[in-house]
């Protein structure tokens, strides 16, 4: 019996669904506004991890590492999207806790993460201060992506396995039946489907009023990246092997490549809810790195120079580019069945994690797609896995705690 699923958004997260949904029998067309990857997913920092402090994440996050360092196998093209310089959490306080997590983290399947104290961390990377820490998290296997590998070979695959992929078809109404959606209009006619999955996170507010879906908490606000050039006596080669380093302060970064360092800091900023697409790319004066010394920019440089004072003796910010990030109450996504409508699913509210979550948001969709409704547990790695803390439904008690 023929299948045909409806994927709104050709990002990260539903470009990789694509796939997974067509290697599981479906037939698949993808509705992209714009073009592929011309949201949030080619403005990341693309971190990847499995220190997460939610067990069901530890494990899907343990998934995508797989599932990456596979990609040629599992996806397409020839070079995986992931680079394991692995994650260094600079702790400033509450050890105990830290150690805590990593205990939690092991209990999950992930060996390789350990806490290290003060000298621990000094004498593994020297370019920490360990005066300003009282230890660390360290985890190897963790690191970064190149986002436009995943999204451009994923689509690439896509296409190659029959998957139809329509640029410049904005979803503008929708026919229901009952508590179904039976088909939406793109592109100058009807595309009727199975199943519609909504993958369009920081804008998901705007298709459930186009779908009649639930309006789950899903806020659109914008975050900032930073570029800083190499200087001082940092070379090349050590600036190429250093890790994703998140500071106590939450300042974050990371290599860009052997000259440029990109950094963050995910400071509040107002929602958004009315933001254009061209909005995405408008960087707020406060934030430029044009703005001086007195802008968040250099705010950011200079919180990262007192933990990393290397970061300090670099030469300059050259650049300052933006997104959107699709934030939910508790920081953790929404991977469920609409209440409204029983056959559209969300993957939405990442949080800043949508680059990681790719992989395992496609899994957990072909798992809803063949049951047909939210099972409460499905198989990751060999683990049974609750999807509670993914529900739509879910209580807002248990909050992610490692969020940047």
């Amino acid at each position: 019996m023929s299948r045909h699923a409806v994927i709104i958004g050709a990002g990260i997260t539903g470009t990789l669904t694509a796939v997974r949904l067509q290697k599981e029998g479906w037939s698949v067309t993808i509705l992209e506004a714009h073009h592929v990857g011309a949201g949030s997913s080619s403005r990341t920092a693309a971190g990847i991890r499995q220190q997460f402090s939610t067990p069901e994440t530890v494990l899907g996050m343990r998934y995508s590492v797989d599932h990456y360092k596979r990609f040629p196998e599992e996806v397409g093209g020839m070079m995986s999207p992931i680079v394991q310089n692995g994650y260094l959490f600079l702790i400033g306080d509450q050890p105990e806790q830290a150690q805590e997590r990593v205990k939690m983290q092991r209990a999950c399947g992930l060996d390789e993460v350990e806490f290290l104290n003060p000298a621990e961390t000094q004498e593994r990377f020297p370019f920490v201060d360990p005066d300003n820490i009282v230890g660390a998290t360290w985890c190897p296997s963790d690191g970064f992506l190149r986002p436009e590998v995943v999204y451009g070979e994923a689509a690439a695959s896509a296409r190659a396995r029959g998957v139809t992929i329509l640029q410049n078809a904005p979803v503008e109404k929708a026919k229901t039946s009952a508590d179904k959606v039976t088909a939406v209009w793109a592109k100058g006619s009807w595309h009727e489907a199975d199943l519609f999955v909504d993958t369009t996170n920081a804008w998901t507010q705007r298709l459930s009023s186009i779908l009649g879906c639930s309006q789950i908490p899903v806020d659109p606000v914008k975050r900032h990246l930073w570029f800083l050039a190499r200087g001082g006596a940092f070379t090349g080669k050590q600036l190429m092997n250093m890790p994703m380093v998140v500071t106590p302060s939450g300042a974050y970064c990371h290599p860009e490549n052997a000259e440029t360092l990109m950094a963050g800091w995910a400071k509040e900023t107002t929602v958004d809810a009315h933001f254009s697409f061209d909005c995405q790319d408008d960087v707020d004066a406060a934030y430029s790195h044009k703005s001086g010394v007195d802008s968040v920019a250099y705010e950011t440089w200079f919180a990262l120079s007192e933990s990393l004072p290397p970061i300090g003796e670099f030469a300059g910010i050259h650049a300052t580019t933006c997104g959107y990030y699709g934030v939910t109450p508790d920081h953790n996504p929404f991977l469920d069945f609409d209440p409204h409508h029983t056959n559209v699913l969300r993957l939405v509210g990442f949080s800043g994690h949508g680059a990681m979550f790719g992989p395992f948001s496609a899994h957990v969709a072909a798992q809803l797609a063949e049951a047909g409704k939210n099972p409460s547990t499905i198989d990751v790695l060999g683990h049974s896995v609750s999807l509670a803390p993914f529900a739509i439904n879910r209580p807002f008690k248990a909050h992610e705690a490692m969020v940047i």
